[in-house]
C-alpha cells in the first residue's frame, strides 16, 4: 500500500513538472513569434519612404522639347485636278509611259569621247516649248515647274551647284532657299499708316523669269555599232540672282538634277506644238531626239584647264568669238563622224 502511494506521488510529480516545462515552452516561442514580427514591421516601414514618394510625384523629369517645324515644301503653283476628263481622247496610256533603257556601251568600244555643257534659252523660237505655261492635271507645263514638282513628290533626288558631279544632295528646303534667297523684313503697317511690326517673307518668284538651263552631256561613237551617242547627264536651272541687299549676283545655276533620274518623269509629260497636234511628243523624247537648241560654253576638247570659253585667253570679253568657238567643237564632232566613213 506504501508502495502504491508513493508511486502515486511520483507520477503526480512528473505530470507537473511537464506541464511546467510546456508552459514555458509556449511562453518563449510566443515571445519569439512577437519579436520577429515587430523587427519585420520595423524593417518595411525604414525601407519605404513617404516623404520620398511625395517628392517624386511632385518634380515630374521634364519633357523633351518638339523641334521646331522645317518648312518642306517649295514655292510652287497648286494645280487643281479636273473632276471630269478634260479630253475627247483617250489619254490615260499617255500618262503610264516609260522610257527605253539606254544600250550598254562598253569602254572598249568608245573610240570617242567628248564631254560638253550647253546653254538653252527658252526665248529662242525652237526653246518656247521651255515656256508653255498652260495647266493641266499633272501640273502646270513650264519646263522649270515639271522639275520643281518632281522635286516636290520626292521623285528625284537633287544636288548642290557647288559642281556638276552631283556630290551633295539638297533638301527642298535648300532648293527653296536656292530660289527665293534669303527671308527679308518688311514692314507691316495699319489702316492709318502706322507702322505696327516686321515681318520676314520670301521674295515672290516670276518663273517666266527662269528661262535658261545648263545641259551636261557627253557624246560618244560606239564602234560596236558604228552610231555617234549622245547622252545627256544632267539639267539645271539658271537664274539670275539678286541678294537681300539689293546687290546683283548675276547668272547661277540654281541646283542640278540627274537627267537619268528625271526621263520616266519627262516621259509622262507632252511638249508644246501648236502647229500639229498630232504629232506632239514627251519630254523625255524632245531631249533624246535633240529637238532643242543650246550652245555650247564649256567641252573637254582642247581645254587641260578645264575652263568656260568666256574665261579662255583670246575669247574673253567677246560673246560673239565665244559664239563662234562653240560652233567650231559641233564641227570638230561631226566632222569626225563623217571622216570615219569611205567611199
Amino acid at each position: 500500500m506504501k508502495k502504491y502511494l508513493v508511486r502515486c506521488l511520483f507520477f503526480i510529480i512528473c505530470i507537473g513538472a511537464f506541464a511546467n516545462v510546456a508552459d514555458a515552452q509556449k511562453k518563449r516561442t510566443a515571445t519569439k513569434r512577437s519579436t520577429t514580427r515587430k523587427t519585420t514591421k520595423s524593417k518595411t516601414k525604414t525601407k519605404v519612404s513617404p516623404t520620398a514618394a511625395v517628392d517624386s510625384v511632385a518634380t515630374p523629369a521634364p519633357a523633351a522639347a518638339a523641334p521646331a517645324p522645317v518648312n518642306d515644301s517649295l514655292p510652287i503653283k497648286q494645280v487643281l485636278k479636273s473632276l471630269r476628263r478634260d479630253a475627247s481622247v483617250d489619254d490615260d496610256a499617255i500618262r503610264d509611259r516609260t522610257p527605253l533603257p539606254y544600250d550598254h556601251i562598253r569602254a572598249d568600244d568608245a573610240v570617242y569621247r567628248q564631254r560638253l555643257w550647253r546653254e538653252i534659252d527658252a526665248r529662242e523660237k525652237m526653246n518656247l516649248p521651255f515656256r508653255y505655261a498652260a495647266d493641266e492635271n499633272n501640273g502646270n507645263q513650264r519646263f522649270i515647274s515639271i522639275l520643281l514638282q518632281a522635286i516636290q513628290d520626292s521623285v528625284v533626288t537633287v544636288f548642290s551647284s557647288v559642281d556638276d558631279r552631283f556630290t551633295t544632295p539638297m533638301t527642298k528646303a535648300d532648293v527653296a532657299k536656292a530660289i527665293g534667297g534669303e527671308p527679308i523684313p518688311v514692314k507691316q503697317y495699319d489702316s492709318l499708316g502706322n507702322e505696327i511690326g516686321v515681318v520676314m517673307k520670301a521674295r515672290e518668284i516670276n518663273w517666266d523669269s527662269i528661262y535658261k538651263f545648263h545641259i551636261k552631256e557627253e557624246v560618244v561613237f560606239d564602234k560596236e555599232t558604228s552610231t555617234l551617242v549622245w547622252r545627256i547627264l544632267g539639267i539645271a536651272p539658271v537664274m539670275n540672282v539678286i541678294s537681300s541687299q539689293g546687290i546683283n549676283l548675276g547668272q547661277t545655276e540654281l541646283f542640278w538634277v540627274y537627267y537619268p533620274d528625271m526621263r520616266p518623269v519627262f516621259a509622262k509629260y507632252d511638249t508644246y506644238n501648236g502647229k500639229n497636234y498630232g504629232a506632239r511628243m514627251s519630254w523625255e523624247e524632245l531631249f533624246e531626239n535633240r529637238m532643242f537648241s543650246g550652245r555650247i560654253y564649256k567641252s573637254s576638247m582642247d581645254n587641260p584647264y578645264d575652263q568656260d570659253l568666256k574665261n579662255m585667253p583670246g575669247l574673253k570679253d567677246n560673246t560673239l568669238f565665244q559664239l563662234l568657238e562653240g560652233e567650231n567643237i559641233k564641227d570638230k564632232i561631226f566632222n569626225y563622224e563623217q571622216d570615219l566613213w569611205q567611199y
